[in-house]
């Protein structure tokens, strides 16, 4: 026999393997540590935003507690109904100094002595028979002085300035306002301005006074700090006009200043309304703050990616090596067929895939050396004659054919199709042949076809594209022999439509029947073609093998059963095979079970 060159410039199977696995590994790998990153980031910079937004919350309380405070101060001199009483007193003299003396100064004390900020009270009365007490401050800073913080007023000082004539109507209790007036702009205060009332009247709410409390903003926003948020923050409490009342981290801006959009477009900014006052504080905090917190999250994500990527990486190597190994004494054992040695064998233990190919290698090795003993040296005539007697379940020229494909693939080296074809080959006429039984059990049938199919796969490359959709629980049942492969084999041969055929093969279980299918896309069959197929008398030569498939079905199983055919020129055949559904008989053994690929795949 001649001897076939060897060609070892390949890239082994292992390398292959491992390759491929590293690649289905690492982009796994890499995806689920993106999505893990971005989770975690996005976790973080929650957090974060939610922590710094916490922060500027209780800055805000902190706020409104020492806003609240001042109006519980208030309270003291505005729920006072003796207070009311004593300066609805309009008599001169005596009485207004001792309702001055001992009432009205006193009650201003006690008011001043209990907030817990230093403020100035400023009373303005309508009772113009109570004197004024007040003080000189000689334009300076009130709170900065000694002394009592307070001073005792008529209205008429007040009544024909804005921010009184502006002042909302009165509703009992909840009417009061936080602004700047007179000079606290000047002095950085703002005032509680609220009015006194005479409730002892049930019907109406009069006006006898007027209090404006005044403290310094840093009292009121000492908890603005934009140090309890981070490095680089800032924050500002802006009026209505954006205008900044106040800052904390700031050197940028001063007080008076508008805060513009451009300027928080760089930040991440956090915002907290203060209705009472009706400013709003806007904390500005560095998007790079956000980024120093995920770069850890980042580096340990990495990190964590290596680690699994390594690990799988040796996982997949030490299965790279299990399989190649075994792959390696394959291919060893197909060098040894190329150069004529059909004696060398191969054993796997186990149940998997290479324990079967190692089976049906040992069998095709075995197979072809006899038939070529058989064939090319000892036994021509005799193997003719065996192949005549076959002629009605077998083409010969498939045969033929097969055998020259094999010769070609082994001439020119192309060890995995001729593997592929002799291993095919050999459970083609396996299953074929059947132990000389004429029943077999259709998985047995199925595996024959597909054997067959893979063999004229070869040949044909990716013209023929062949489509499985069988029902598993037919398998159980029995049928004779060789009824879908003759049309399978009719298809390849007369249907070609250009350069492609698709065929799919369907079987099913209906209503204690098994029906077959074999369905093309080919050029169809002319009707009167269709005619003769089922007629003897026209033809000896056409459909000759239909005919053969239709008569043993219906001799075996009854005139209801056989073969019927659908077919339109331009559009494809349809060939439907029905038999009955006979279980398998106790005590027959059928080939190896079917592939799934070949139940339901293409």
């Amino acid at each position: 026999m001649k001897t076939v060159k060897k060609d070892d410039r390949y890239v082994p199977f292992g390398i292959k393997l491992m390759l491929t696995y590293s690649l289905f590994i690492i982009i796994p790998v890499l995806l689920a540590g993106y999505a893990a990153n971005l989770i975690f980031t996005n976790s973080i910079q929650e957090r974060t935003r939610e922590a710094n937004h916490g922060t500027l919350q209780q800055i805000k309380d902190n706020i409104m507690y020492k806003m609240e405070d001042m109006s519980r101060i208030s309270d003291m001199l505005y729920l006072d109904s003796n207070l009311a009483s004593y300066l609805r007193h309009y008599e001169e003299g005596w009485v207004s100094y001792e309702v001055t003396t001992k009432q009205l100064l006193p009650k201003i004390q006690t008011t001043i002595e209990a907030a817990n900020n230093k403020m100035r009270l400023a009373v303005y009365l309508h009772n113009n028979t109570l004197p004024e007490v007040y003080h000189n401050y000689n334009n300076t800073d009130p709170l900065s002085t000694e002394g009592p913080l307070f001073d005792l007023y008529h209205i008429t000082r007040i009544q024909d300035k804005s921010w009184y004539k502006e002042f909302p109507e009165e509703q009992y209790g909840v009417t009061l306002q936080w602004k700047q007036v007179e000079g606290d702009s000047v002095f950085r205060h703002i005032s509680l301005l609220r009015r006194l009332v005479d409730t002892n009247k049930p019907t109406t709410i009069d006006e006898i006074g007027f209090i404006r409390i005044s403290l310094r903003l840093t009292d009121l926003l000492e908890s603005v700090d934009a140090d309890k948020l981070g490095e680089e923050t800032q924050i500002f409490a802006l009026d209505e006009n954006r205008k900044i009342m106040f800052s904390s981290g700031s050197k940028e801006y001063l007080i008076g200043d508008t805060l513009s959009e451009e300027k928080m477009a760089d930040y991440w900014v956090i915002g907290e309304e203060i209705p009472q006052l009706n400013w709003r504080l806007v904390a500005l905090v560095p998007t790079d703050i956000m980024d120093k917190a995920t770069q850890k999250v980042q580096l340990w994500t990495i990190l964590i990616c290596l680690a699994c990527y390594l690990v799988f990486s040796l996982a997949g190597l030490f299965i790279s090596r299990f399989y190649s190994r075994k792959v390696s004494k394959i291919v060893r054992v197909l060098d040894a067929f190329q150069e004529g040695d059909f004696q060398k064998k191969i054993n796997f233990k186990g149940k998997d895939e290479f324990t079967r190919i190692s089976i049906a290698l040992n069998e095709m090795g075995q197979n072809i050396d006899e038939l070529i003993q058989e064939v090319y040296m000892t036994n021509l005539k005799k193997k003719e004659a065996e192949l005549e007697s076959l002629q009605a379940q077998i083409n010969p020229h498939f045969l033929y054919n097969t055998l020259s494909s094999i010769s070609r693939l082994a001439k020119f080296g192309e060890v995995d199709k001729l593997q592929r074809m002799v291993i095919d080959l050999a459970k083609f006429y396996r299953l074929s042949l059947n132990e000389g039984r004429t029943v077999i059990p259709i998985k047995n049938e199925i595996e024959q076809i597909g054997a067959y199919i893979n063999i004229q796969k070869t040949k044909f490359g990716d013209g023929m594209r062949v489509f499985f959709d069988v029902d598993p629980d037919i398998l159980k049942y029995m049928t004779i022999k060789l009824i879908l492969q003759p049309f399978i084999e009719n298809t390849l041969e007369h249907a070609w439509y250009g350069e492609r055929i698709n065929i799919r093969i369907v079987g099913k279980l209906e209503d204690g029947k098994i029906t077959c299918q074999i369905i093309d896309d080919g050029i169809g069959i002319r009707p009167e073609t269709l005619s003769q197929l089922f007629d003897p008398a026209e033809s000896l030569n056409v459909g000759y093998g239909i005919r053969n498939v239709d008569e043993r079905i219906r001799l075996h199983y009854g005139a209801e059963y056989g073969v019927s055919i659908v077919s339109k020129p331009g559009i494809g055949t349809s060939v439907n095979i029905t038999i009955p559904a006979i279980p398998k008989e106790n005590g027959i053994k059928g080939g190896e079970e079917p592939s799934n690929s070949l139940l339901r795949g293409g």
